[in-house]
């Protein structure tokens, strides 16, 4: 089936551009989809954002959303903004996520990254470190493990096998290093787990094993020994507390080819796994390898809508 991606240039003096057309000809892009380039013109210095380039970076962002929401894009792939200038020209949100997930109406969202033999999702997202234990919620675990799930099957994996992560070190050592494994994320995982009854198979061959509609959730592990597992294949994806908790190893394990994908949004939206690189824009230094793989999941996405 044809779909149509548009994409979105960025902060314009940043390496976004240049990833783009390097993308567009690259020749590992589907050629039956429809692709088209959403933002200004602007002639800029490169490596020097602006407000102006800011404001570009906004304009293409609100282009976006209006042509997906009326129907005539079906994915929107976004390349990377600066927003320590974006927050110059009044931009309130603390990235293009939640931007996006402002302008849908949607608060049922969350920031999943998957790249190599990793997916991680993310509970908390753009919160300093010291804020995190307080806005973790078994509610909010639920939620997020259920739109993880819901991603992972649209991928064409029936029965998710879903890895929890502790919040503290050895998942708190069984109280002496902290209580919210017990007290939040414990009871969230029994909330996934008797979403719907495990089927006998399942439960043998995973001790323990839970289901969320065909879906197997186990944990909290200790976070410094659950992705080494799920990179080698025991697990679909990882359910994260924070954000470095996630952005480390899937960024260690795919630098290069790790996808943003913001679920919960009536279309798919993807994004390179990588800043804006103003130290190496016009260098032709910059690679390209995250914006193919943000494209051509985009493009998965889209025809599964």
């Amino acid at each position: 089936m044809s779909c149509r991606i548009g994409i979105t240039l960025g902060d314009p003096a940043g390496i976004g551009p240049e990833i783009v057309r390097a993308a567009l000809a690259s020749g590992q892009l589907p050629v039956d989809a429809e692709y088209s380039v959403i933002g200004p013109a602007l002639d800029c210095s490169l490596g020097e954002p602006t407000q102006e380039s800011a404001q570009a970076a906004l304009q293409a962002l609100e282009e976006g959303v209006r042509l997906a929401l009326r129907g005539e894009i079906d994915a929107i792939v976004t390349a990377p903004i600066n927003k320590a200038r974006m927050y110059d020209i009044g931009f309130c949100f603390p990235g293009q996520t939640e931007f996006l997930a402002g302008r849908c109406g949607v608060t049922n969202f969350a920031m999943v990254l998957t790249g190599g033999k990793l997916t991680v999702a993310l509970v908390t997202v753009h919160l300093p470190l010291r804020e995190v234990p307080g806005a973790l919620k078994t509610e909010k675990i639920v939620r997020v493990g259920l739109l993880l799930r819901d991603f992972l099957q649209r991928r064409g994996i029936a029965t998710p096998r879903i890895a929890v992560a502790g919040l503290n070190p050895h998942a708190g050592e069984s109280g002496a290093l902290g209580s919210e494994e017990a007290e939040i994320i414990a009871p969230a995982i029994e909330k996934l787990q008797s979403a719907i009854p495990c089927p006998q198979s399942l439960r043998d061959s995973v001790a323990g094993g839970g289901n969320l509609q065909s879906a197997i959730v186990r944990g909290p592990f200790s976070p410094d020994t659950v992705f080494h597992h799920a990179a080698n294949g025991d697990w679909d994806g990882v359910l994260c507390m924070y954000h470095d908790q996630g952005l480390i190893p899937l960024k260690l394990h795919a630098f290069h080819e790790g996808v943003n994908v913001t679920l919960g949004l009536p279309f798919p939206r993807t994004s390179p796994d990588h800043g804006t690189a103003f130290e190496i824009a016009g260098k032709n230094l910059a690679r390209p390898d995250s914006m193919i793989a943000a494209i051509n999941l985009a493009v998965e996405l889209a025809r599964k809508k």
